[in-house]
Protein backbone atom coordinates (compact mmCIF):
# COMPACT_ATOMS: atom_id res chain seq x y z
CA UNK A 1 0.00 0.00 0.00
CA UNK A 2 1.12 3.19 -1.10
CA UNK A 3 0.25 6.47 0.53
CA UNK A 4 0.12 9.26 -2.08
CA UNK A 5 -1.54 11.73 0.07
CA UNK A 6 0.99 15.18 0.63
CA UNK A 7 0.33 17.87 3.24
CA UNK A 8 -2.27 20.72 2.92
CA UNK A 9 0.63 23.16 2.36
CA UNK A 10 2.75 23.68 -0.72
CA UNK A 11 5.94 24.97 -1.75
CA UNK A 12 4.80 28.24 -2.63
CA UNK A 13 2.82 28.36 0.74
CA UNK A 14 5.93 27.75 2.87
CA UNK A 15 8.05 30.51 0.67
CA UNK A 16 4.91 33.13 1.03
CA UNK A 17 4.95 31.96 4.71
CA UNK A 18 8.97 32.58 4.98
CA UNK A 19 8.73 35.77 3.38
CA UNK A 20 5.68 36.69 5.72
CA UNK A 21 7.92 35.58 8.83
CA UNK A 22 10.59 38.17 7.09
CA UNK A 23 8.76 41.11 6.94
CA UNK A 24 6.99 40.51 10.64
CA UNK A 25 11.22 40.68 11.42
CA UNK A 26 12.01 43.76 10.19
CA UNK A 27 8.53 45.07 11.55
CA UNK A 28 10.04 44.55 14.98
CA UNK A 29 13.43 45.47 13.78
CA UNK A 30 12.22 48.90 13.52
CA UNK A 31 10.34 49.04 16.37
CA UNK A 32 13.80 48.52 18.59
CA UNK A 33 16.05 51.07 19.50
CA UNK A 34 18.33 52.19 22.39
CA UNK A 35 16.78 52.41 25.93
CA UNK A 36 18.63 54.04 28.95
CA UNK A 37 16.86 54.11 32.37
CA UNK A 38 19.30 56.65 33.76
CA UNK A 39 17.87 59.37 30.85
CA UNK A 40 14.90 60.14 29.52
CA UNK A 41 14.87 59.51 25.35
CA UNK A 42 12.02 61.31 23.42
CA UNK A 43 13.14 58.79 20.19
CA UNK A 44 11.12 56.18 22.13
CA UNK A 45 7.58 58.16 20.65
CA UNK A 46 9.05 58.32 16.67
CA UNK A 47 6.70 57.77 13.84
CA UNK A 48 9.42 54.33 13.37
CA UNK A 49 8.71 53.01 16.39
CA UNK A 50 4.80 53.61 17.15
CA UNK A 51 3.36 53.62 13.98
CA UNK A 52 6.02 52.11 10.94
CA UNK A 53 7.07 48.84 12.58
CA UNK A 54 3.40 48.00 14.12
CA UNK A 55 1.84 48.55 10.95
CA UNK A 56 4.34 46.48 8.70
CA UNK A 57 4.33 43.32 11.00
CA UNK A 58 0.61 43.53 11.16
CA UNK A 59 0.61 43.40 7.71
CA UNK A 60 3.14 40.55 7.83
CA UNK A 61 0.53 38.43 10.07
CA UNK A 62 -1.66 39.45 7.84
CA UNK A 63 0.15 37.84 4.49
CA UNK A 64 0.87 34.48 6.72
CA UNK A 65 -2.56 34.19 7.28
CA UNK A 66 -2.94 35.33 3.25
CA UNK A 67 -0.21 31.93 2.43
CA UNK A 68 -1.55 29.59 4.58
CA UNK A 69 -5.35 29.93 3.03
CA UNK A 70 -3.80 30.60 -0.49
CA UNK A 71 -4.51 27.41 -2.90
CA UNK A 72 -2.69 27.67 -6.01
CA UNK A 73 -4.60 27.53 -9.65
CA UNK A 74 -4.09 24.11 -11.14
CA UNK A 75 -3.38 23.81 -14.60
Amino acid sequence: MENNHSSGIGKINLFLIAAGFIVIVIGFFLMTGSSTEVKFNPDIFSFRRITLGPMISFFGFLFIIFAILYKPKNK
